[in-house]
């Protein structure tokens, strides 16, 4: 898999067969949002998804890739919208040994009547840790209790191949 960086089109989705990215060449976004570095190992992390299931990234090394994103809130449009097209595409992401895992600062009370009331196949996560780690909780994000919207794209190897800023864009990266 070769490293990229995309902004709002492709990214993911051409993981899916979808969409094609454009490359970005350093790892601060437009919009001055700084990711972590393509190639670089992504950090290890073991949390309870809000449905009970303990995730931890060292379970996919050399097995599947995984999609770890971040949005601000449940049942608000925007991040609606883009946990659904994760959704929609979940299927074709899993046929190319790849998991999904999305995370934001909601409760784990708020996560299961939001991927119940969406039918989310894949883990939601609630974890400011996780959050940090990858950069994705600034400080005014913090101070509000949410998470940067932000995807990386972890390879088999365990390292970042790809970060995707998605600031104000429900198109699932």
């Amino acid at each position: 898999m070769r490293p990229w960086v995309c902004q709002r089109d492709g990214g993911v989705a051409e993981l899916a067969g979808q969409a094609k990215p454009r490359k970005l060449a350093a790892h601060r976004l437009p919009g001055g949002i700084t990711v972590l570095k393509i190639g670089q190992e992504a950090p290890s992390f073991e949390v309870v998804a809000s449905n009970g299931r303990t995730i931890k990234l060292a379970d996919y090394r050399g097995q599947k890739n995984v999609v770890l994103f971040f949005y601000p809130k449940d049942f608000t449009r925007v991040c609606t919208a883009e946990v659904c097209g994760f959704r929609d595409m979940y299927e074709d992401l899993v046929g190319k040994d790849t998991e999904v895992i999305g995370v934001s600062l909601d409760s784990d009370a708020s996560h299961e009547k939001f991927a119940s009331k969406h039918s989310v196949p894949y883990p939601l996560v609630a974890d400011k840790e996780l959050a940090k780690k990858y950069e994705a909780v600034g400080r005014l994000g913090g101070v509000l209790g949410i998470a940067k919207r932000v995807t990386y794209l972890i390879d088999k190897s365990g390292k970042i191949a790809g970060a995707f800023d998605g600031t104000f864009d429900e198109n699932p990266h």
